[in-house]
C-alpha cells in the first residue's frame, strides 16, 4: 500500500524498534511512512533488524529487503543517517563509528536540536534491569510476547471480518503488565536522570515500545515508541519543535471492510401496477 500525500520534510526523524526478521513487524506501513516523509538527519534508535528471533528463525520477507534499500537510497541521496542499536541488533555494537552503505552506527549521541536544546539519544535497555542483570527471563519475556503477537493475529482477523477497528491484545497485556509493577514509569525517571548526568536537555530513546513526550523533572523525556503495534515515530521541525507522528490509523484504514454496492429496489410507476396485477390473475 502506497503512503499518499505530499512529501512532508523534516529537520529530524528518530525511529526505533521496527524488529525486521520479525512477523510482528509492520515493514510495510515503515516503507509507507518513509516514502512521504523525508529528513535532513535519521536516527535509528535502536532494534531496527531483531537478531534475536533471527537467530531463532530465519524470516525476513521482501517488504524487509524494501526497508533496509529504502533508507540506503535515502543516505545516497544525502540523508544523514545514524544507526544506535539495541538489545535485539546488538551484533552492531561492535562496529562503532563505522559506516554501512553511509550509515554510520554510534552507540549513543548528543543531538543539538534547532533551537540549541541538547538530547541524548540512546535506545535504553541499558537502563531495563531484566535486560541488563537476568537475560534467560529477557529471552523468556521475548518469547512470552511473540505468543502476544500470534493472539493478536487471530483477534485482529477475527475483528476485522466483524468490522470492528485494530485493536492490539499485545500492547494492551504488555501494558497491564508493567503498569502492575511501575515499571515504564521507573524506565522513565531513570532514563531521564541519565540525560540529567550528561548535562542536556532531554533524552530521545525507545526499547518499551511506548511513545510519549513529557518533561521529567526539567529533563524532556521522549520515547519514540514502535513499528510493531503503534506504527510511531518522532518528528523534529526546522525551529527545533518535536512532534510524535502516529501511523497507526493505517492499520484500521487498512483492515476497515470494503462495502458492496447493493442496487436498490425501486417502487415500480403506478402505471405498470395494474398491468402486473392483471398478469398475475391471468
Amino acid at each position: 500500500m502506497s503512503g499518499q500525500g505530499e512529501i512532508k520534510h523534516f529537520r529530524t526523524l528518530f525511529i526505533s524498534d521496527v524488529h525486521l526478521g520479525s512477523k510482528a513487524a509492520k515493514a510495510d506501513f515503515l516503507l509507507d511512512f518513509l516514502r512521504i516523509h523525508e529528513a535532513d538527519t535519521i536516527f535509528l534508535v535502536g532494534d531496527i533488524v531483531d537478531g534475536w528471533r533471527l537467530k531463532r528463525s530465519w524470516y525476513w520477507p521482501q517488504d524487509c529487503n524494501d526497508v533496509v534499500q529504502k533508507l540506503l537510497r535515502k543516505a545516497r541521496k544525502g540523508t544523514r543517517i545514524v544507526y544506535i542499536p539495541g538489545n535485539h541488533d546488538e551484533f552492531l555494537r561492535g562496529f562503532p563509528g563505522t559506516h554501512f552503505g553511509g550509515i554510520e552506527v554510534a552507540e549513543r549521541m548528543i543531538h543539538e536540536a534547532a533551537d540549541g536544546k541538547k538530547y541524548l539519544v540512546l535506545h535504553g535497555d541499558e537502563f531495563d534491569v531484566v535486560v541488563r542483570n537476568a537475560r534467560l527471563l529477557a529471552y523468556l519475556g521475548d518469547w512470552a510476547y511473540d505468543a502476544a503477537i500470534s493472539i493478536n493475529l487471530v483477534l485482529a482477523a477475527i475483528r476485522r471480518k466483524l468490522g470492528m477497528p485494530y485493536w492490539s491484545f499485545s500492547a494492551w497485556a504488555k501494558l497491564q503488565v508493567k503498569q502492575a509493577v511501575n515499571f515504564i514509569g521507573e524506565f522513565q525517571n531513570v532514563v531521564a536522570e541519565e540525560a540529567r548526568r550528561n548535562h542536556v536537555d532531554g533524552v530521545i530513546c525507545g526499547h518499551i515500545h511506548h511513545a510519549v513526550m513529557e518533561d521529567i523533572d526539567g529533563i524532556h523525556y521522549i520515547n519514540t515508541g514502535d513499528w510493531v503495534e503503534s506504527c510511531t515515530a518522532i518528528a523534529e521541525h526546522h525551529d527545533g519543535r518535536f512532534e510524535l507522528i502516529s501511523w497507526g490509523h493505517m492499520i484500521s484504514a487498512r483492515q476497515k471492510p470494503k462495502l458492496k454496492a447493493v442496487p436498490l429496489a425501486l417502487p415500480k410507476p403506478k402505471e405498470h401496477a395494474a398491468e402486473d396485477v392483471e398478469a398475475q390473475v391471468a
